[in-house]
């Protein structure tokens, strides 16, 4: 099944891409994309989230056009 992403969605994967900054984003599409599994929360240490964008999330950028 194909993943459908809203514009918002589409534009916080790319940020995370290119950069470990995520304290802007939108909590609901930072959620949406842990969920298709676009993206992975890690805790280093307690109070520390580190997001990372994973297999799956390269592929749907490749896919768009934003990664070569």
């Amino acid at each position: 099944m194909p993943v459908m992403l809203s514009p918002h969605e589409i534009a916080a994967l790319m940020i995370l891409n290119d950069s470990a900054r995520h304290r802007e984003l939108d909590p609901a599409d930072i959620g949406a994309l842990v969920e298709r599994q676009l993206v992975r929360l890690e805790a280093p240490v307690p109070g520390c989230k580190r997001m990372h964008v994973t297999g799956d999330g390269h592929r749907f950028l490749r896919a768009i056009g934003w990664l070569c």
